[in-house]
């Protein structure tokens, strides 16, 4: 199978370096923001094969990151284009500009959004299926190795996970609370335990390259509610009440001139939404093969054409179809 996606890559990746398709001048040119996250660097190099050589446009990849991409955009008008803008992350800087009419959010480009909370491998909630609720984990904590694996200090998940503990007395159950000093170890202690399968209960998000790899269960903490979770999120919570986690929105957003110009881009762009458990996996692809951004978004495009091409126009799809068979 490596060498079979070696290879794959090898055919395909000359296309990405060969000129776009003409398309009589109009799409023309485009910037996308390049964020420093792996999920983000694949979604960009997606869009900018498909844009490229669907739509004859010319992409300029612009390496940045979330605040300096909206901070661009209300001072330039630039990049056109923002992939994996998370929400909780931007705050109120790009809420500023979506009221203001400056940029426009298109889709959610993570379906169903970032997923964190607290995981169980799944091979132990398959054999023991009362372990799919928190208080099932509590009524057993042999059964998870009676240890919850924490986040590093610092982080913000640290603050929620912290309080959901206080919450749920959760160490009066026989579970006492493990925390990481980075994250490197938190995620060595998950791919140990799942490799050996040994039990392991801990926080973890998604999409990354463990939620891809090993096959993991999330535990359900309850309903989520706002505001209980708006607490959790206060280091000095008082009386911490549970709520699970939220799925965090991560959006593909553009500037107003871009949809007031380019409308068959803007639409191609409305329809591109990658699953968060299959981006998991191909970050795990990525990790396995030490495959760079580039190589792992031609290893979505040569195995995934059944979801991408949904995403294209009529034209674009039959020009798309004389490269890839």
């Amino acid at each position: 199978m490596k060498l079979l996606a070696s290879t794959t890559a090898l055919l395909l990746g000359s296309v990405f370096a060969a000129p776009a398709m003409a398309q009589d001048g109009q799409c023309g040119d485009l910037s996308i923001a390049q964020m420093g996250w792996a999920s983000a660097e694949i979604m960009t190099e997606v869009a900018k094969f498909l844009l490229e050589q669907g739509y004859g446009c010319s992409v300029d990849l612009v390496k940045s990151d979330t605040i300096p991409a909206i901070t661009s955009v209300a001072e330039n008008g630039e990049p056109d284009i923002v992939t994996d803008l998370w929400l909780n992350s931007a705050g109120e800087a790009y809420t500023k500009l979506e009221q203001a009419g400056t940029m426009v959010t298109l889709t959610n480009v993570l379906d169903p959004g970032g997923v964190e909370g607290w995981w169980l491998p799944t091979y132990l909630v398959e054999a023991h299926p009362e372990l799919a609720t928190i208080e099932g984990v509590m009524a057993n904590p042999e059964l998870v190795g009676a240890q919850f694996n924490n986040c590093p200090e610092g982080w913000g998940c640290r603050v929620v996970s912290d309080n959901l503990v206080r919450a749920l007395d959760l160490e009066a159950s026989g579970i006492k609370v493990f925390n990481h000093g980075s994250g490197e170890t938190l995620a060595s202690s998950m791919g140990s335990a799942v490799t050996s399968e040994q039990p392991w209960f801990g926080y973890y998000w998604g999409p990354t390259v463990p939620l891809g790899k090993y096959p993991m269960t999330r535990v359900a903490l309850g309903a989520y509610d706002a505001d209980k979770f708006a607490n959790l999120q206060n280091p000095n919570a008082p009386e911490p009440q549970v709520s699970d986690f939220p799925e965090a929105p991560s959006v593909t957003a553009v500037t107003a001139k871009l949809v007031e110009e380019k409308p068959e881009v803007v639409e191609f762009l409305r329809k591109m939404t990658f699953k968060t458990s299959e981006m998991s996996a191909l970050l795990a692809w990525q990790d396995e093969n030490k495959a760079s951004a580039q190589e792992a978004a031609v290893q979505y495009i040569s195995t995934s054409s059944a979801d991408w091409s949904t995403w294209l126009s009529d034209g674009a799809r039959e020009k798309l179809s004389t490269l890839i068979k």
